[in-house]
């Protein structure tokens, strides 16, 4: 039970993260009908925001080295403005575009992105010691838990909380929920289309850096390619929680990461090399029987 106990934690600690870049991503495809595989290298270019452009293996401290308080609103404002120039030189353009033409649109710019950071940092992975003090370990009886993903669970809750609040108390909440049920209608009552639009670009932001750096304190290095497997598997998590759907993407996030902890822990030694695909093969039967995902959503209407 205790080793249970310890492969759930881990399960709800890598759950977490998916779970927010699923929400960033999700968000998104509720308004816009875009599945912004950009995402993930939004995540990329929030933890290079951490350094200093260089060359080196190991990289210079920059902000990492900042105080908390002063470090996650620097680097979130800087992946929001990536995110609304994303929105305004590229997706506002294609606002008549279809969803298969968005979507070749934020592979793009993702590509754009990756080889920037390739020009401006170099392909070598860099190192970054961020937060070393959270891998301490906590008892909890006979449980022994590192600080950092109790952290990690704890910013996740918190960023869920904050945002079902803002989307259910506040009048810019209510107009992106209205944008997202009825987006001509929305428009028709008065809600700017661009302004909620960009708006969620914002939120996928501020989720895309908070997530960031989590991943960058639990991995320590730092690739143009990172913030790719994290998309895929948060993609994976809105396709299973249901397109369009906030709290889908979130139920999804945290099934992925618990099949891929479980499968990861009790799976034989041999098989454990195979452990994406086992987590692919359950998405396949849940799809089976659930195709349009455990919490699906209402019909998206068509955009003006």
């Amino acid at each position: 039970m205790i080793v249970f106990l310890q492969n759930l934690i881990d399960a709800l600690s890598l759950g977490s993260l998916y779970a927010l870049a699923a929400l960033g991503i999700g968000l998104l495809f509720g308004i816009l009908r875009l599945t912004n595989f950009a995402h993930g290298d939004f995540i990329s270019f929030g933890a290079y925001a951490l350094i200093v452009p260089s060359a080196e293996v190991m990289a210079t401290k920059f902000i990492g080295g900042w105080p908390w308080y002063l470090m996650l609103p620097v680097v979130a404002a800087l992946v929001v403005v990536l995110a609304l120039l994303s929105d305004l030189l590229v997706f506002r353009k294609l606002r008549q575009a279809s969803a298969p033409t968005l979507m070749i649109a934020s592979f793009a710019l993702g590509y754009i992105i990756q080889n920037t950071i390739l020009m401006v940092y170099g392909a070598r992975p860099k190192a970054i010691d961020m937060w070393s003090n959270l891998q301490q370990q906590v008892t909890i009886g006979e449980l022994r838990v590192p600080q950092l993903q109790l952290v990690t669970i704890g910013a996740t809750v918190v960023l869920m909380v904050g945002l079902s609040l803002f989307l259910g108390r506040t009048s810019y909440g209510v107009q992106m929920r209205a944008a997202a049920e009825d987006f001509r209608m929305a428009r028709y009552l008065g809600i700017r289309g661009n302004f909620v639009i960009g708006l969620a670009f914002a939120i996928s932001g501020v989720l895309a850096a908070m997530t960031a750096l989590l991943f960058v304190s639990q991995t320590g290095t730092l690739s143009h390619m990172m913030g790719v497997p994290l998309m895929l598997f948060a993609f994976i998590a809105t396709v299973i929680g249901g397109m369009g759907s906030l709290v889908g993407a979130v139920v999804g996030g945290f099934a992925v990461g618990f099949v891929s902890v479980m499968a990861q822990a009790y799976l034989p030694d041999d098989l454990r090399s195979f452990r994406d695909a086992f987590v692919f093969t359950v998405v396949i039967v849940v799809l089976l029987f659930r195709p349009s995902g455990l919490i699906p959503t209402k019909a998206l209407a068509q955009r003006v």
